[in-house]
């Protein structure tokens, strides 16, 4: 690898770029796990898994995926996870019945601070709630 990257200098700008890119992916999901309720950290999962903020168009539809596998990329329990998604459905947030669809409200939702926590933080004190 280390002869690829020295003897190619385009494929070490791909590697090197894409490096960062995890990295930065890497810090903000630390950030995310940090300082998010599970409520917010679901947000931003489906909002960054139908590519909503990047370039190009977005995909507003997931493909099907377990709420067990969300709560575990989340580092919550199903049932917490299953609590939020309804609720997101009802506030109009998502549609889902076999698959996610994401609406463009959920983004907005999050940039607004709009979300109301699930009102407690890590040590257990409780957490400002705010308005829909």
């Amino acid at each position: 690898m280390i002869a690829a990257l020295h003897d190619y200098p385009k494929l070490s700008e791909m590697f090197i770029a894409f490096l960062l890119t995890r990295i930065g992916r890497i810090e903000a999901d630390l950030i995310d796990q940090l300082f998010n309720s599970s409520e917010k950290r679901l947000a931003r999962l489906l909002l960054l898994m139908a590519n909503f903020g990047k370039e190009g168009s977005s995909q507003p539809a997931i493909p099907k995926i377990s709420q067990e596998t969300l709560a575990d990329m989340i580092g919550t329990t199903r049932s917490r996870v299953s609590y939020f998604m309804n609720k997101f459905r009802r506030l109009g947030f998502i549609d889902y019945d076999g698959q996610i669809v994401v609406h463009h409200s959920l983004l907005h939702a999050v940039l607004n601070d709009k979300l109301i926590g699930d009102g407690t933080s890590r040590a257990g004190a409780k957490q400002p709630r705010l308005l829909d």
